[in-house]
């Protein structure tokens, strides 16, 4: 209910959900939402943000995660990712940091953390945010501290195909209990309720629906207490695929920096073509042809999207682009389109479940195809 008394917070069912995930994460507080997109907005005005305000993202993730600040007439600025992890690039950060910088998203990508305490780093000498889309990072961590705890906010999806989901639904944690009362305004038409939460700063705070539902929370506390065990089978199908296929020349498995955990969401293959000799789409030709699942390359850079590529994004005037005048070239982040037009090949551990003889299967067709690049490059050629 969007009205003052007790049933503001959730009901039952949602607060159990929500001190679950505080005692899971180790966080102060939690606010669940009904989806990671929810509450990567609702951070946004948490946070304070204001049109002309620049957040720098990263061009490789899902698109809320580039919209989100649009909502408040925030401007995204894009900034390149590490040609290893695929996360955000400090350096590139570092780089794109203007006066009028207020927040920057990390996305742990394929559940592999982003440079988190270097980011933490950064943003506390600028004194910004850092704001984690944790959205296909549960459980994985960076020098023993999780994911979603490192930034001022950490977001977590629980769509139908994450490592536990409830249907629909996300988990916005904190430890700033003002960022936490913002986030539980903005999810519950807080404007209703300012005097009886006690917050009388009104600013970002007109609120929406954004509440996830009591069954939405029942599901989420069965699905917690097993957690270990979805990100544990999706580690081990990956960690045999790594194994299995490490010696091929040309392909590089995933790399795992040290003192992190990556909890696979997907596993990522780079693929060397001045190596093998044969482009990318004659070698997934044949891996479809031979049945293993695969997804060649992620997403086109979010920059390349019309709405930033014609500034328009609210109302005929081009708000809040006519704040700004950063622009969206191409090139301007050469590793992601890289990565993404020759490099990246990706078998989504968290869409699949494979038994042990269908995973070999797969290893014994991926190497098939690449014991017969000399054929295919001959076939290519001609």
């Amino acid at each position: 209910f969007g009205s003052p008394g007790p049933a503001f917070w959730g009901g039952p069912k949602v607060q159990e959900f929500e001190q679950a995930y505080c005692d899971f994460t180790g966080s102060k507080h939690a606010v669940t939402v009904n989806s990671n997109t929810s509450g990567l907005i609702a951070a946004m005005g948490a946070i304070g943000l204001s049109p002309g305000d620049e957040v720098i993202v990263p061009p490789y993730t899902m698109s809320a995660t580039a919209m989100a600040p649009l909502f408040y007439g925030g401007i995204p600025v894009f900034a390149d990712i590490e040609d290893v992890t695929f996360c955000i690039d400090p350096a590139s950060v570092k780089a794109n940091i203007s006066p009028k910088t207020r927040a920057v998203i990390a996305v742990n990508l394929f559940g592999h953390p982003a440079a988190l305490a270097e980011l933490r780093e950064i943003c506390d000498a600028h004194n910004i945010y850092l704001i984690e889309d944790s959205a296909q990072a549960p459980l994985s961590f960076e020098n023993g501290q999780p994911t979603g705890t490192i930034g001022d906010i950490g977001i977590f999806s629980l769509n139908y195909h994450k490592h536990i989901h409830t249907g629909e639904g996300g988990v916005c944690i904190t430890n700033d209990e003002s960022l936490w009362r913002r986030l539980a305004l903005i999810r519950n038409h807080g404007e209703n309720v300012v005097d009886y939460v006690g917050e009388t700063d009104l600013t970002n705070l007109i609120g929406m629906n954004l509440r996830m539902t009591e069954l939405q929370a029942a599901i989420g506390l069965a699905q917690l207490s097993s957690i270990e065990k979805h990100v544990s089978v999706r580690e081990d199908i990956a960690n045999q695929l790594s194994t299995e296929l490490s010696g091929l020349e040309g392909i590089q498995v995933p790399v795992t920096r040290d003192g992190c955990r990556h909890n696979f969401f997907c596993w990522s293959a780079r693929y060397d073509r001045q190596a093998l000799g044969l482009s990318r789409k004659v070698f997934c030709d044949a891996l479809a042809a031979e049945g293993f699942p695969h997804r060649v390359g992620y997403m086109k850079p979010l920059y390349t999207l019309p709405v930033f590529q014609e500034r328009v994004a609210i109302g005929k005037d081009g708000f809040p682009f006519n704040l700004s005048t950063r622009s969206y070239a191409d090139g301007m982040c050469p590793t992601v389109e890289r990565l993404e037009q020759q490099e990246l090949i990706l078998y989504l551990s968290c869409h699949h479940h494979p038994s042990p003889s269908q995973l070999e299967r797969m290893v014994q067709a991926f190497s098939k195809v690449h014991s017969a690049i000399p054929t295919l490059r001959s076939l290519d050629e001609s």
